[in-house]
């Protein structure tokens, strides 16, 4: 799709569906990331909005909008355009992540209930600083798989964020999101 066009394209309500229905179409067959930006630039904001009317969370709904974009970047190959328009899919992809983060509070609340009383981990001490390896353990479980993954290859592989977006496929402003939010996790979980 030549994204030159696509930017000074206006279209009206009726062939706006059918724009972001070809966008998408795109996007799955060529992986263009500036394609993929148009799509991500006109809708993020809208998922956003929504997702903070149902969840009430503005750091939820950011989170569940990541996820959703990125999904929508992988498997945008299973966009059907006779099936649904491109919003449709991309809302029921969110809805869909969203229902799935409120299944696993469920679960995680029933281990949480029937936990034993443990021992905690004594903390280790390195330079002075106290790091407790079984909080930063689990907070790093806590965080979805592709926040974990930008963490672990940005700190522990030493890669850049474009190497990172090189090795996953993912545009470069996602791993720079997905680093983002993991960081502000971490740090509330592991604030003493």
């Amino acid at each position: 799709m030549n994204t030159e066009m696509t930017m000074d394209y206006e279209p009206d309500q009726k062939d706006s569906i059918q724009h972001w229905n070809r966008c998408l179409e795109a996007v799955a067959t060529t992986k263009d990331k500036a394609t993929y930006m148009l799509f991500y630039d006109h809708f993020a904001p809208r998922l956003n909005s929504w997702l903070l009317g149902v969840t009430k969370d503005a750091e939820l709904a950011e989170e569940l909008v990541q996820e959703t974009m990125l999904t929508v970047w992988r498997k945008s190959g299973q966009y059907d355009s006779s099936k649904a328009a491109a919003s449709t899919w991309l809302f029921r992809i969110a809805r869909n992540m969203h229902v799935d983060h409120l299944r696993r509070l469920k679960v995680r609340a029933r281990a949480d209930s029937m936990m034993l009383d443990v021992e905690p981990d004594e903390p280790e001490v390195h330079g002075g600083m106290h790091y407790d390896t079984a909080r930063i353990r689990d907070a790093i479980k806590q965080l979805p798989v592709q926040q974990a993954q930008v963490i672990y290859k940005s700190y522990f592989e030493g890669k850049s964020h474009q190497e990172i977006a090189n090795d996953m496929d993912l545009p470069l402003g996602s791993v720079k999101s997905s680093v983002r939010l993991a960081f502000q996790k971490l740090s509330k979980v592991l604030r003493p």
